[in-house]
This record gives C-alpha cells, sequence and structure tokens, in this order.
C-alpha cells in the first residue's frame, strides 16, 4: 500500500506471510505470564485477606474472563492480517485510533522500564553470586538517580539486550518466545519441587487460614482483586490483533490462548503460593519475592541458574507484552517515518527517561492500585471496539479503506470518543479518592458510592461505553446508510 497511513509493518499481513500456529500463540502467553508480577500477583490477595485457594480461583476466573475479549479483539486481526492500531480506525476513526493506541502505548513503556529494571537487578545479583562486584560496598549513589553506577549499568547491559532483539524485527521475537517457553515451564516446576521437598510437612503448604479483618467479608475483597486481576491483561485483550495478524486461522488464534495464558498464569500463581509457604518454613518469612529467595538459597551456582532463569523470564515478557504494542502505537502516528523498529526503540528510551526504580519503590501499590486504575481507561476502549466490530460492522470492514485518511473511516468518530469518555467518567470519583488514599475514609472526597463502582472499574466501563457506542451509532447511521457505508465526521 502507498497511503500515508500505511508502511510495511502496519500494512496486512498477506496470506502466505500468516506462519503463527496455536502453539506459537501458546508459546507467547507462556513467555508474557511467566514473570516475577505473575509470581508475587497472589501476594496482594493474600495480603488483604484471602487464603491460598481463594487467591487461585480469583487468578483463574479473572484470566478466563480477560480471556474472552482477547479471543474476540483477535478475530479482527486474524481476518485482515491488521495490527492493533489499524483496527482501532474502524471505530474510532483514521485520527481518532491515536487515542486507543496511544493509551495503551503510555502503560506498555511504564512496564517496559519496570521490567526491565527486574532484569537489571537480576543480572546485578549474579555479579554478586559470582563475587565479580561487592553488593554491600555498592552504595555509593548517582545524586538525583538514586541508584548506584553499577545497578544503572546492569540496568542498561539488560535494556540493550532488548534493542538488539527488536531491532531484528517480529519474528526474532516469535523464535525467542518459542524457545524460552519449555524453559520457563521446566523452571517453575524445578522451584515447585524445592518447596515440596526441602519442607518436613507438605502438607502445611496448604494452610487455609485468612488474615482477613474483622467486619470484612470475602466479597468486599473478591471484587476489587478480581477487576485487578482483569486488569492485568486489560492492555493486551486491545493489542492482541498485532500477534493474531500473524496467525493461520481462526481455531489457532482461540485455542492458542485458551492454552496458554489462563493454565500459565494459574500455574506460577500457585508455585508463587506454595514457594513462598515453604520460605515462610525454612527461613522464618514469606519471601514473596523470587530475587531475595534465590539470594536466600546460598549457593553461587543456584543463585546464577536461578537469575539466568529470571532474566529469560523477564526478556520474554518484556519483548511480547510491552515492545510489540508501543511499537505498532507510534508507529500509527506517522507511519512513513516511523517503522516499527523505530517505534520500538522510542519505547526503549521512554523506558530509561521514566526511571523505573523510582516506581519500583513501590511495585505492590503499582500493580494492585495502578492494574484498576487503566483498566478503567482500557475496559471502555475494549468495549468500543468489540460493539463497532462484531454488533456493528458485523466483522465486515473495508480493508483499503482503513488506509484512507478520506474514506469511510477517515477522520475522528465522535460516537467513539463520546462513548469513551462516558464510559470513564463513573470510575473518576472513585479513582481520585484511591490515587489521595483517601478511599473508604471519611476525608475522601467522593461518596463511598464512587469507590465500590471504582472497584468494578472494567466490568463497568467496558459495557458503559459499548452501550453509548452502540446507540451514537444509531443515531449517526441514516435509515438508508449502513454503517460501513457512513462517513465519519
Amino acid at each position: 500500500m502507498t497511503s500515508s497511513l500505511s508502511n510495511p509493518d502496519l500494512a496486512p499481513v498477506p496470506p502466505e506471510g500468516r506462519t503463527w500456529s496455536r502453539w506459537n500463540i501458546a508459546a507467547l502467553w507462556i513467555g508474557m505470564s511467566v514473570c516475577i508480577p505473575t509470581y508475587m500477583l497472589a501476594a496482594g490477595m493474600i495480603a488483604e485477606g484471602m487464603n491460598w485457594w481463594q487467591a487461585l480461583l480469583t487468578v483463574i476466573l479473572g484470566n478466563l474472563i480477560v480471556l474472552a475479549p482477547m479471543v474476540l479483539n483477535g478475530h479482527g486481526g486474524t481476518k485482515y492480517g491488521i495490527p492493533f492500531p489499524v483496527l482501532a480506525r474502524a471505530s474510532f476513526g483514521t485520527a481518532g485510533a491515536h487515542i486507543p493506541a496511544i493509551a495503551r502505548a503510555l502503560v506498555a513503556c511504564g512496564w517496559f522500564g519496570i521490567q526491565t529494571w527486574i532484569g537489571g537487578a537480576a543480572l546485578y545479583s549474579i555479579l554478586g553470586a559470582l563475587g565479580w562486584i561487592d553488593a554491600s560496598a555498592d552504595t555509593n549513589t548517582l545524586g538525583f538517580l538514586n541508584i548506584t553506577t553499577l545497578q544503572l549499568l546492569c540496568f542498561l547491559a539488560f535494556w540493550l539486550l532488548h534493542v538488539v532483539i527488536v531491532v531484528t524485527g517480529i519474528e526474532s521475537i516469535k523464535f525467542f518466545e518459542a524457545w524460552a517457553a519449555p524453559f520457563l515451564i521446566l523452571c517453575g516446576l524445578i522451584l515447585l519441587l524445592w518447596a515440596f521437598t526441602t519442607v518436613d510437612d507438605a502438607s502445611l503448604l496448604f494452610d487455609s487460614k485468612t488474615n482477613r479483618p474483622e467486619g470484612v467479608s470475602f466479597w468486599e475483597i473478591f471484587l476489587p482483586q478480581l477487576t485487578a486481576m482483569v486488569g492485568f491483561w486489560a492492555t493486551l485483550s486491545l493489542n492482541i490483533p498485532d500477534f493474531t495478524r500473524y496467525c493461520r486461522t481462526q481455531k489457532d488464534q482461540a485455542l492458542g490462548q485458551l492454552y496458554g495464558l489462563p493454565t500459565t498464569m494459574t500455574l506460577f500463581c500457585f508455585i508463587g503460593i506454595i514457594v513462598t509457604g515453604a520460605s515462610i518454613l525454612v527461613y522464618g518469612e514469606a519471601l514473596w519475592d523470587p530475587v531475595e529467595l534465590v539470594k536466600r538459597m546460598g549457593s553461587p551456582l543456584i543463585v546464577v541458574l536461578s537469575m539466568l532463569a529470571l532474566l529469560v523470564a523477564t526478556l520474554s515478557t518484556n519483548l511480547a507484552a510491552n515492545v510489540v504494542s508501543p511499537a505498532n502505537g507510534f508507529s500509527n502516528i506517522a507511519p512513513r517515518l516511523i517503522s516499527f523498529r523505530t517505534g520500538a526503540l522510542i519505547t526503549c528510551l521512554i523506558g530509561i527517561l521514566i526511571m523505573p526504580w523510582r516506581l519500583m519503590d513501590d511495585l505492590g501499590g503499582y500493580i494492585f492500585t495502578w492494574l484498576i486504575g487503566y483498566s478503567a481507561l482500557l475496559g471502555p476502549i475494549a468495549g468500543i471496539m468489540l460493539c463497532d466490530y462484531f454488533v456493528v460492522r458485523r466483522t465486515e470492514l473495508d480493508l483499503d479503506d482503513l488506509y484512507d485518511s478520506q474514506s469511510q473511516y477517515g477522520g475522528a468518530n465522535w460516537a467513539a470518543i463520546a462513548a469513551l469518555i462516558l464510559g470513564v467518567l463513573p470510575n473518576i470519583p472513585g479513582f481520585i479518592n484511591a490515587a489521595t488514599n483517601t478511599a473508604g475514609t471519611p476525608e475522601a472526597i467522593f461518596d463511598t458510592l464512587f469507590d465500590t463502582i471504582y472497584s468494578y472499574a472494567w466490568f463497568v466501563g467496558l459495557p458503559v461505553a459499548a452501550g453509548f457506542y452502540w446507540l451514537f451509532m444509531l443515531v449517526r447511521t441514516t435509515p438508508n446508510t449502513t454503517p460501513a457505508q457512513s462517513r465519519t465526521s
């Protein structure tokens, strides 16, 4: 295509280029799911007052729920071979599509920086275990950066590894994910075996007691945590077409996601729960951070091998979940000037500029508070796109028009933008209470009703935005014109 809205990376993937099988998609999800935040995911739920099996069921249910929009949004990618920003043009318009694309990209840039910092910390631990550096003596920080020179160098070394892979393109990411998946599963099972063979009584690992505060019901904990669990992959439920566009068939993309997402997330959350339980019995305290746990194991060989596994896990997650989407999103801004590789390099640069070690000061708060926060934005976007693709257009798109700023999709679709605002609106008061740490207190700026609504952010925003979008499109479409033929404003 010669359109100004296209380049080789945004153009539809031809049939001969769609080589991904269901194993490639499953491997992609294994690679993305096996990471430290997944391992630590149940920790936040248990800290809030759940026991181990309640936390695990919440993980299973949340992933099955988010699997639905994941498979549905992936349909357009497989059918037309187009990435997320191009698919978003159908509902938001060729100009309006920048809103969901950049919203998704900025979230990914934040996660990219955090995951890269985690990988750099693992590299730092490897050097310490080998005796090449003395971490206890490495205390001189670099001014406003507030990290040491060695920490910065380890971070940059791991960052550079991402750069080397992304400049070779999407096929290198596919190859890496397929290679990393079985290795990561094996590492997780070895860690689980350690837990069962190290403790004297394995039945103690399945203690069902909770620390739920008195007067707080299970449902008051469960529903916000379920929303956070859905929010964990709310990002990928939007840009999954970035990957399903390479699939051979709809069956491959659907089954690949089913095999890879809920199973892997459940398994690694379970491993995190059991191994942490073992750390209490062995070391006398709960070590939810696998990096800290490995440090306690003592043997330099075990530390090095474990940290290498963490490096692979973090790299596989970061490449797929946090590089591909913003790379396509930035490319969509100016396709003629920004390729996939250029967009990926922009992502890598932002990952440094945000100084992720500062965000990591409160990883739990970042994951379990802000997951709900941005699910309040991404849920409505998903609702609008699903309603447009399946209800309004019945999966029928004009492929050429998606790359034409003067076509039926040209400009910005006011129906989508208005629906997005209305979908986000109910969650804003609750978000403000959460951001100011006043939720549920007499000092709260807004009533506790809004806190309750906010705890369901994704579940509220998605249907509200979808419903308004459907109504607005009915108004916009004249009786003699089909939705696919009407022009955006």
